[in-house]
């Protein structure tokens, strides 16, 4: 459900949805209804930020898309087109050393859940990062001719990638940042695979003493992702178990707020 909400200085929207392969397990319509609505209320008379470094705090909704951008880079048809920033990476240190990255292909009920991959091959748990070192690559059976290594059981994509979750909630992770951007939409797709170089139009909610002070709005955040990766500070325990992709909130040490 999206909502538009309107005061006297403009109008803004904000969505939420529900989703799960048991219907015991979805929120009501008027649950979700109340989220879209609180979400789109609490964005109203948005303002802009000058142009700054700081802590950004990726709220778990949108966090996953970091997770989008890792696979991305490890996936067999980037690395033999030579064309990721994390070329040659395998069994170095690419997170920070708390950070632990894998796949759950058996989880029940789970939206990546499933026994084979979509050329046959059976899918089986495994880590690709542990102790933020880089385990493994995203090989289906022609990248992995194609680099001399066995396919992982990725034709079609990953199952169930988890990050690790820490203690603490969303609430516990603005009081630990205490100052800073908590980014709740993310605009644009200024990222690039072969760089790392990363830039996207961003809206959300300016920090401090830890706690929400004002929305922002037509704000950039920057930086390049190998520097982001190694510099996750936390991962909340809020996981989003609506897609593929299983995370909490993160928080990243520093980047560049771009504003007016």
């Amino acid at each position: 459900m999206s909502v538009i909400a309107e005061d006297k200085n403009g109008m803004q929207r904000d969505y939420w949805f529900t989703v799960a392969r048991d219907a015991k397990s979805l929120e009501s319509p008027e649950a979700v209804g109340r989220e879209a609505a609180q979400r789109s209320l609490r964005r109203l008379d948005s303002r802009k930020l000058s142009t700054r470094t700081c802590p950004v705090l990726y709220e778990a909704p949108i966090a996953s898309s970091l997770l989008s951008h890792f696979i991305g880079a490890v996936r067999g048809s980037s690395l033999y087109r030579q064309a990721s920033f994390l070329l040659d990476h395998l069994g170095k240190p690419i997170f920070a050393d708390f950070v632990r990255i894998h796949e759950q292909p058996h989880l029940k009920r789970a939206l990546g859940s499933t026994t084979f991959d979509s050329e046959g091959v059976a899918t089986k748990a495994r880590d690709i990062v542990r102790g933020g070192v880089l385990q493994g690559y995203v090989l289906d059976s022609y990248s992995a001719r194609k680099l001399k290594m066995t396919t992982t059981g990725n034709a079609g994509g990953v199952h169930n990638l988890t990050i690790d979750p820490g203690a603490d909630d969303l609430k516990a992770l603005l009081r630990r940042m205490h100052t800073g951007l908590l980014v709740t939409e993310l605009i644009g797709f200024g990222v690039n695979t072969v760089t790392g170089d990363y830039s996207r139009g961003a809206a959300g909610f300016w920090i401090e003493n830890g706690e929400i002070q004002y929305p922002v709005e037509e704000i950039t955040v920057a930086g390049n992702l190998k520097d982001m990766f190694r510099h996750i500070v936390a991962v909340g325990n809020d996981v989003d178990t609506r897609g593929n992709m299983r995370t909490g909130s993160i928080l990243i040490e520093n980047m560049t707020v771009a504003g007016s």
